[in-house]
């Protein structure tokens, strides 16, 4: 029998069949073939099933091959190590907030190249739109001007305005999508909004951290109305990059990847080394400037500094 993985907490995983949900076990022997990673089976897996001694009840017996994965670094562990969040995506949203938290534009951007490198279509969905004001008006303009300009759909909402709602559900009718966010940026009020049967647990963001508490505590795929399948994740507050070189990492910028022939090395990671292209375009960017020289924001560009010291420094712990 054949399904979907729809749930997994860790020790058992709710999939669905054309008969219904069964809620299934793991042999050892996957785990131990997958030692590099947290999670053998995760959700949007396809897997084959057998049908246990109880009803509703199975063991996953084989896994697909799966058409892509989004992962990132498994957090408090050995470096090399991923924990894949969903397999065989057509669509992956990173979810920030206007305020409470703030926006993160480094988490942003390390979700957009883990995305790139497994060939990912991404989006980025700014919520808590409401509570725009003065202060924060400049900087979402500036944002989102800068990734829409590079190619990535944004889209501003509020759970609690019910703005944004409509075009955001029109994005998610067919395949299967996930958002990806820290804690307390709205994503499982924003799941509520969007499927009102869904019924995800909420909460709000403590007023002395001013960051979200964790109220999605696993992963789980939820069928939108429209067709399709959206998932929601336990909020992260990093996002490691796993299995990138250094020279490896600008060709996942976009603005940065045009650029590249014109380095003087072809293994030029754009930090050091003269004649480098990459570095001659990087420039302050202006919202709503004409300069057309701008390619590079500096933004941007110290995003792409901070990843590449963290890749480094990966390399020299396992010993590459």
């Amino acid at each position: 029998m054949k399904g979907l993985v729809i749930r997994s907490t860790g020790s058992w995983y709710e999939v669905q069949t054309d008969g219904g949900i069964v809620s299934c076990t793991l042999p050892g022997r996957f785990r131990r073939q997958a030692a590099v990673a947290t999670n053998p089976v995760v959700i949007g897996d396809e897997v084959e099933i057998l049908p246990g001694d109880e009803e509703g009840s199975g063991q996953i017996v084989d896994i697909a091959e799966r058409r892509n994965k989004l992962s990132r670094r498994a957090a408090g562990r050995r470096v090399g190590v991923e924990h894949v969040i969903m397999a065989n995506i057509d669509m992956a949203w990173i979810v920030q907030s206007v305020q409470r938290p703030k926006f993160n534009g480094g988490l942003v951007d390390r979700f957009l190249v883990m995305a790139s490198v497994y060939d990912i279509p991404a989006g980025i969905i700014i919520n808590k739109a409401d509570l725009i004001d003065d202060r924060s008006a400049d900087a979402m303009d500036f944002w989102s001007a800068l990734y829409e300009d590079l190619g990535y759909p944004v889209i501003f909402t509020s759970a609690i305005a019910d703005h944004g709602v409509e075009l955001l559900r029109g994005e998610l009718a067919g395949g299967m999508h996930v958002f990806v966010g820290a804690s307390g940026v709205g994503k499982s009020s924003l799941v509520n909004a969007l499927i009102p049967d869904a019924d995800q647990r909420t909460s709000h963001v403590s007023e002395r951290t001013r960051k979200g508490r964790h109220t999605t505590t696993f992963a789980e795929l939820i069928r939108i109305p429209d067709g399709g399948w959206l998932a929601d994740t336990p909020g992260l507050r990093e996002f490691g990059l796993v299995g990138l070189e250094p020279q490896e990492l600008g060709h996942h910028f976009p603005e940065m990847a045009c650029l590249l022939p014109g380095c003087r090395f072809p293994n030029c990671t754009h930090d050091h080394e003269p004649g480098c292209n990459v570095k001659a375009h990087v420039h302050e960017v202006l919202v709503g400037s004409d300069t057309e020289d701008i390619a590079v924001s500096a933004e941007r560009y110290e995003s792409y500094l901070g990843m590449l010291a963290a890749i480094r420094l990966g390399d020299a712990d396992t010993g590459r």
